[in-house]
This record gives C-alpha cells, structure tokens and sequence, in this order.
C-alpha cells in the first residue's frame, strides 16, 4: 500500500535535487533514475492481505504446477487410449536386392499382413543377386472386441478423473497451509510489538531504579534485578523477532517467492470474533480429500474390468492389397537381361477378410489378474474407509477446540485487565516504599504473560475454525468469517 506523504517528501527532494544539479550540468538521467528507485520502493513495500496472498500461492507454487502438468498428461493419455477405436492401417514400399535361392523376389517383413513369395529349391546356390520391390498396404478394424477398447479407455478416464480431483485436494490443502501460515505470522508480529513494549517498560523502569540507587533510596540489589529484567526483556524481543522473520520466510515460500521482506495486513483477525453456528456433515463427499480416495476406488475397479475384459476375443476386418517386382522373368526361373526392371511391379494381389483372434492359454493368466486387482480395489475402499474416520474424528476434534477457544478469547481480556490493575498497584506501592522489587517484577511477568495470551487466544480461534473448514472440505466457512 502506496504512502501518499512519503511519495509527496520523495519528489520533492527529487526536484531539490534537480534544480541544484542544473548548474552543474548533470543529465535528466537522475532525475529518471530516482523517481524509478522510489516507485519500486513503494512496490515492494505493498501491504498484501490474505485474499491476495491465496491467490499468489495458487498461481506461483511449483508443485501445484506440477500437479497440473499431471493432469494435462491425463487428458492426452484418454486422448491416445481413444485412437485404438480406429482401424489400423499400415503402407510400405520397398526395394530391394538380395539371391533367390528358393525364393524369388524377396522382401523386408512388416507390421502387415502380406503374401510369401517363394520358389523352388535350386540344384546349387546362385550367389548372383538381382533388384526387386514390393509395395503393401494393410487395413485392420476391430469391429468387436467384447468391451476390451471401452475397459481400457475406461482407465484413461479413471485415472483422468483421479488427477483431477489430486490437482483440486493439493490446491484445497495448500491453501490451508497459506491460510494458518499467514495466521502464524500475525500472531508473531504481534508478539514482536508485546515484546518491544515490555523491552521499553523494563528499560524505563530500569532508569527510575538505577536514578532511586544512585540517590541513595533504593538498594543496590535493585539496581541488579532491574537490568536482569531489562536484559530478559530483550533476549524475548530477539526470541520474537527471529520467529517473525523465519514464519515470513515460510509464508512467501508458500507464496511462490522466498523474500526476506514479505508485509502482510492483520485485517480484522484481532478486532472481531467468528460469528454463528457452522453446523454441517463432516464427511460430505465435497470433501476434496475424500474425493480423492474415492477416484483411487474407482481408477483401482477400472484397471481390474480391464483385466479381465483383456482375456477376450477379438473379431477384425482386414483388407490387404500388395504389389511386386522381381529380377526375374515371369516366363521362367531366369533373370531378366536389364536387372532394373525388377524396381518396377509385375503382379499384384488383395485380400479381404474376417480375423477371429482368442488367446485360450492367457485366460488362466488373466482370471489370476482380474481376482489380485479386486484385493487392490478392496484395499482403495478400505483406505477411503480410514480416511473418512479421521476426518470425522478431525472435525469433532476441531470443533471442541473451537468452542474452547472461543472461550479462552472471552476471558483473555479479564485477564489483561486484573493484570494491569495488579501491575499498576505493584508499581505504585514500590514507588512509595511498601512493597519490595520482586513483588513488582512478579507483576511485570505477570503482565507480559497476559499480553500475549490475549493475542494468542484470539488467534487460536481464527486456527481452529481453519481447521474445521479443512476437516469439512470447505474453506468458505472460514474465508465468509473473514469478510
């Protein structure tokens, strides 16, 4: 969030600084160049609030770009498992040169189906070679494959559907962990200030007992446990300080970008309390976790149809046509006089029929297949079953923390309040001589511990409700709260 007043003190020294720069010939350059340093310093130094921080994690964290890279593989595998509907067709053309002892015209086999050439054996081998060519062209249909095609294309789109909802559950989580990191910051930021405050009280103290022992009216001792308390009041303030910076570190990782400098608004976490009942079915099939489980299930009962659909038969249309050359005379077992003539074609043939292919053997195979892929779809329900008694248990879990502290927020400010009072009383009273230190630094620890468990409480509500948005699968309970 841009500073109207620091910008307006900025370009005023900017054009200070231009005009006394005029006589001594410097370039407009400068001027450019500060103007630039302070708007990327005003850029940097922007106030990002939760809403805009989700979003960022979302856009720029690399596994949740991973986990789409994922789900676009998916979709190109359903894309290629539905090219296997259509016919195979295979083209070949060759020359060649090779003997033709015991066969005339030889050719390179293919993935088609093609006719045999052959010829009588020779009395003796003929090492002398000659030029022949062969063109095919092979079409095959699986016109009825018993539901192998569709149980395959079935997988494809099981597990399509499977990282998709992955893809959904790891945006749903990550946002969770944004969403408590971010909390965890606040609340760090606000014992940096409790204890810089308490830094200052024992530090202002310390002066009033220092300036009491120099003039005689105070013990010596005193002097003592007032820096003592001075100085524990900072080692808190450096305690704190590194906690802040190291959950920072760990918000804008979440973010997408490690930086040291990442400021963040409190929003309204600290002035208000989540409001209403959120009464809801904690194992609604919303759930993006248990969504997830519930894909593995089916992805797990899609292989096992495909195994089993894979032991059935197929019945194909094929068509062949194929034409040859050959060095040879079609007059008799004598090689032409011109060898080239053997590149060009002298006879040709088609075929057309209808295949039935059945592998008997791998039947045994295949039902041993399909009966250890149902214990893997047992072991997915299985799995869903344990996960929807944690989220359950989560949820109530979650629910009676809430409540608890809910509760904890209501009483953190009688507490902060007796605190003070004893505080003030304690002060008061060693001021006038009637009571001694320890007494007083009693009532400062015992401030400074009230000070921090009423921004604690109030943020252990906010974490807790975020935990039953997570454990109901729906982050709108908390996120409405905060609007």
């Amino acid at each position: 969030m841009k500073n109207p007043r620091l910008v307006n003190l900025c370009f005023r020294y900017v054009l200070h600084e231009r005009l006394t720069d005029f006589g001594h010939g410097r370039t407009a350059g400068t001027l450019l160049m500060l103007t630039m340093s302070v708007l990327t310093f005003q850029a940097k130094a922007q106030v990002l609030n939760l809403n805009q921080v989700v979003d960022q994690s979302v856009r720029q964290y690399p596994f949740l770009k991973a986990k789409q890279a994922e789900v676009s593989s998916a979709e190109r595998r359903v894309q290629a498992s539905q090219t296997d509907l259509l016919p195979t067709l295979i083209v070949q053309d060759q020359y060649t040169y090779a003997t033709s002892n015991s066969l005339n015209g030889s050719f390179f086999p293919n993935e088609g189906t093609n006719i045999s050439t052959s010829g009588g054996v020779r009395a003796t081998n003929v090492s002398q070679a000659s030029f022949g060519s062969f063109t095919s062209a092979s079409i095959e249909w699986r016109a009825i494959t018993f539901g192998r095609i569709k149980a395959n294309i079935g997988v494809a789109k099981a597990d399509l559907q499977r990282s998709q909802v992955d893809y959904e559950n790891e945006i749903f989580q990550h946002q969770v962990r944004t969403i408590d990191s971010y909390l965890l910051l606040l609340i760090n930021q606000k014992l940096v200030q409790i204890q810089r405050s308490n830094l200052d009280r024992a530090q202002t103290f310390k002066r009033v007992v220092d300036a009491g022992v120099r003039s005689g009216m105070r013990a010596g001792v005193d002097s003592s446990l007032a820096t003592a308390e001075a100085v524990r009041a900072r080692l808190l303030l450096l305690g704190s300080q590194q906690q802040e910076q190291v959950q920072r570190l760990r918000l804008s990782e979440l973010a997408g970008q490690v930086q040291a400098s990442m400021p963040v608004d409190s929003m309204s976490f600290y002035t208000t309390l989540p409001n209403g009942n959120f009464l809801s079915d904690s194992i609604s099939p919303k759930n993006p976790t248990l969504r997830l489980f519930q894909s593995q299930i089916n992805l797990s009962a899609a292989r096992s149809l495909s195994t089993q659909r894979s032991g059935m038969p197929t019945i194909s249309l094929v068509g062949v046509g194929n034409a040859r050359g050959s060095g040879f005379s079609n007059q008799g077992d004598i090689f032409q006089a011109n060898q080239l003539n053997g590149l060009g074609y002298q006879v040709a043939n088609y075929l057309v029929g209808v295949v039935a292919r059945w592998n008997l053997t791998n039947l045994i195979r295949t039902n041993r297949d399909y009966h250890a892929d149902q214990f893997l779809v047992e072991r997915s329900r299985q799995l869903f079953n344990t996960q929807r008694l944690q989220i359950s248990r989560q949820y109530q879990e979650a629910e009676t923390q809430y409540q608890v502290a809910l509760e904890q927020a209501r009483q953190a400010p009688v507490q902060l309040q007796a605190a003070r009072q004893a505080y003030n009383q304690a002060k008061s009273r060693y001021e006038s001589g009637l009571t001694d230190l320890p007494t007083l630094l009693q009532s400062v620890l015992t401030l400074n511990r009230a000070e921090v468990d009423g921004y604690v409480s109030v943020s252990n509500v906010w974490r807790f409700l975020l935990l039953k948005a997570a454990a109901e699968g729906d982050l709108s309970l908390f996120m409405n709260q905060v609007k």
